[in-house]
């Protein structure tokens, strides 16, 4: 790889790291092309992405931002991550409990580094999406009982002269 090529690959890194709500680092050794497409797949429904890359590019990228995060660059590593910082992770978690070949060794949160049981947690958590839809819910519930409570007596004086005129018709 040529010094102009590392450069542009590092300065790519540092977007990703930058721009990526959660980077869940991983070893992919002994998947196949299919299942790693399958992988890549799956992240990309999430609005995720998956990068193999170079372990001495990733350092420089993250300018060697500790010695906790030199433990997570060894081996042959693909990095998943997404804006959102639960979306990479669920389907990264998920990926790994069917195929024993993938393992997921932590990630990076920020400027937090987690393990491996920190992206698991970080997977249990409901995503952007899902938490948009329960405050939204929430937020309409009390319009929805307002409406109710206010409806109510219009409806149970429609029943009242209902059940006047239905005796009067007997």
């Amino acid at each position: 790889m040529e010094r102009e090529q590392k450069t542009e690959a590092i300065e790519a890194l540092k977007g990703v790291f930058a721009g990526a709500g959660a980077v869940v680092v991983t070893h992919y050794m002994g998947l196949t092309v299919a299942q790693m497409t399958d992988l890549r797949l799956r992240l990309r429904k999430e609005g995720a992405a998956l990068k193999v890359v170079k372990n001495t590019l990733a350092q420089k990228a993250l300018n060697g931002s500790g010695s906790d995060t030199l433990d997570l660059f060894k081996g042959p590593v693909a990095i998943a991550y997404a804006p959102d910082p639960v979306s990479a992770a669920k389907v990264a978690t998920a990926y790994a409990k069917e195929n024993e070949k993938f393992t997921i060794v932590g990630g990076i949160m920020g400027s937090v580094v987690l393990d491996a049981d920190g992206i698991d947690a970080l997977a249990k958590l409901p995503s952007l999406d899902q938490l948009r839809a329960k405050l939204i819910g929430l937020l309409q519930a009390p319009a929805t009982k307002v409406a109710g409570v206010i409806q109510a007596p219009a409806s149970q004086l429609a029943r009242l002269l209902n059940a006047y005129a239905v005796k009067d018709a007997a």
